[in-house]
């Protein structure tokens, strides 16, 4: 399976535009023999939604993201999605003219810079889903952070996970380096899962924070065997062997005994104390 990773450094509020830059780049992965390619999160609208005046959400139906996937390769792509009465930050699987899976970000990160609460409503639900190369499974961003959800996927058979990302370079002036704590967590997903991991990060400057790119893919024995540049727009193509993931889960059945009854009965037990739901 041929991956094309595309960090793109898109344009605030300019769908057209945008549209534009993925079909080109969308061309350029096919007449590289991609399978798949996969844009950053936001990737059509850009991120610092707050900005603009106008809505710019879509319909996940718009005749003009099924046209996406209509030269070849199956494609991935991050919009505001239109939901009626609420929008949603959602990535888009799609495949010969339909869309297989939406998946619409669960975790809205609402501090320092992020105000995703305030523009996006999370998503609830997250599902793997079947496609013509492998199992898989999309997080968006900060969905990725959250232990449980990676192990959810795995557990509901994803072999590949797909994470766009808008990631931005260090905010502050402390100890917090987004590009290391990424690494580190991509390496670690991707070993105790025990699966592919795809991760796509744009790049660029937007309402006054930069995006550092550093795209890559990551086996399922934890080691990067791509890296795209920081900085920079870039399309990276690699190759994976979904395959793989059986042999290393065979190796060391990590996911085996998941004990689901277990953790049903003590988050039941942990939202009755807390009152949540």
């Amino acid at each position: 399976m041929r991956v094309a990773l595309a960090q793109t450094d898109c344009r605030l509020g300019d769908v057209t535009g945008n549209l534009e830059t993925t079909e080109r780049l969308i061309k350029e992965s096919a007449a590289d023999g991609a399978d798949l390619v996969v844009f950053p999160e936001l990737s059509l609208t850009g991120y610092a939604l707050g900005q603009l005046a106008d809505d710019i959400s879509l319909w996940p139906d718009d005749p003009r993201l099924a046209e996406l996937s209509r030269h070849g390769p199956d494609v991935v792509i991050g919009l505001l999605e239109d939901g009626r009465i609420r929008r949603h930050n959602s990535a888009l699987y799609l495949s010969d003219g339909q869309a297989v899976h939406n998946h619409r970000k669960l975790y809205l990160p609402n501090y320092l810079i992020w105000e995703e609460r305030k523009h996006a409503s999370p998503g609830q639900h997250m599902r793997a889903f079947d496609t013509r190369f492998a199992r898989m499974a999309t997080l968006i961003c900060n969905d990725a952070w959250q232990p449980m959800l990676p192990w959810l996927a795995a557990q509901d058979g994803a072999e590949v996970l797909v994470v766009p990302t808008n990631s931005a370079a260090k905010l502050t002036g402390g100890s917090f380096d987004p590009a290391e704590y990424w690494h580190d967590l991509l390496t670690f997903t991707a070993r105790m899962q025990q699966c592919w991991v795809i991760f796509v990060n744009r790049v660029g400057d937007e309402a006054g924070v930069r995006f550092w790119g550093g795209s890559r893919v990551v086996d399922p024995w934890g080691s990067v065997v791509a890296t795209a540049p920081t900085w920079e727009e870039s399309l990276l193509v690699v190759d994976i062997d979904p395959q793989a993931v059986r042999r290393r889960r065979r190796e060391i059945p990590l996911l085996a005994d998941a004990r689901l009854g277990l953790l049903r009965r003590e988050l039941e037990r942990l939202i009755n104390e807390s009152g949540s739901d």
